[in-house]
């Protein structure tokens, strides 16, 4: 005997039809293909015109089929691209892609920006984020991290500028890890430390997220972001097996955390040596630059000392 399909069963068949058309657009949009995009959209929106997922695929389409290879005329045009890509784009990805397939996505779109905004030079000097207007952040996004690198050496004298010394951290973390990567933390966290604050954030690295919260509980600052020019030094307190690893930071004599690492990587130096009479002289000229963190790294001397 047939059974007729009870009404229930119809629903599920009909919902079936919507969940085969947008996966039809999704399939089209992970090849790239804008045409067949297009095509697969239009037929999706034809049927189930209340789709809720077609807002977030028409801006995908749109993407596809207007890519451009021209080069940006100026600052100016790469911001207008950029916060396109930013405030349309990616949530538009976020909505209408499974998440392990959001970078990957969304790699080919941050490598034309960088492509497009390769000649134009770094303006660093202006407020805001425009310093975000230059093609080695986009290829960071894309995760071109040679392209990324090579980027930031065309910058003259990037280690004296907070953006592009950011942006080569990462590249020496993702890169050759985060060992290799120390020297450079060094150096930014007393260049800039709100940068360097929101680079461990970003990096998102188990280990520096363990340390930077036992350098929020425990270091004698004022709690303000400023502290963290000084994580490098209150590090050699916790760790010295660094000393050597931030040796070959390029110390900013201007700095007063950046002397005070120096200073106790050749503290930690004399100690190893033995030679007292030097030590004296040292200790106070560290205990004159932070006299909590003076406090903190004398405290671990007579718990070894005991």
């Amino acid at each position: 005997m047939t059974t007729q399909p009870t009404a229930q069963q119809l629903d599920i068949f009909a919902d079936s039809r919507d969940v085969v058309l947008r996966n039809g657009v999704l399939d089209q949009l992970q090849s790239r293909d804008g045409a067949a995009a297009r095509a697969a959209l239009e037929e999706l929106a034809a049927e189930y015109p209340g789709d809720g997922a077609l807002s977030a695929m028409t801006v995908l389409v749109r993407e596809l089929e207007g890519g451009s290879t021209t080069p940006f005329a100026d600052h100016a045009a790469l911001a207008i691209a950029r916060r396109h890509h930013e405030n349309e784009v990616v949530p538009a990805v976020g909505r209408a892609l499974p998440a392990q397939d959001v970078q990957r996505w969304l790699a080919p779109c941050w490598c034309s920006l960088a492509q497009r905004a390769s000649a134009l030079a770094f303006r660093g000097a202006e407020a805001g984020n425009r310093a975000e207007n230059h093609a080695a952040p986009l290829w960071l996004r894309a995760g071109e991290w040679s392209a990324a690198g090579a980027a930031v050496e065309a910058i003259e004298s990037w280690w004296r500028i907070p953006a592009p010394l950011a942006w080569m951290t990462e590249v020496r973390y993702q890169v050759a890890g985060l060992d290799a990567a120390w020297p450079l933390l060094a150096e930014l966290a007393w260049l800039a430390p709100a940068r360097f604050a929101a680079l461990l954030s970003a990096l998102g690295d188990a280990s520096l997220n363990t340390l930077r919260r036992r350098f929020d509980a425990g270091f004698p600052g004022t709690g303000e972001v400023d502290d963290y020019a000084w994580f490098p030094a209150w590090l050699l307190v916790v760790k010295p097996a660094l000393a050597g690893r931030f040796g070959e930071a390029r110390v900013q004599r201007d700095r007063a955390a950046s002397r005070a690492t120096a200073l106790l990587g050749e503290i930690l130096r004399r100690e190893h040596e033995g030679d007292q009479h030097e030590l004296v002289s040292l200790r106070q000229e560290f205990s004159r630059l932070h006299a909590g963190l003076f406090e903190a790294y004398m405290a671990t001397r007579k718990v070894q000392h005991r």
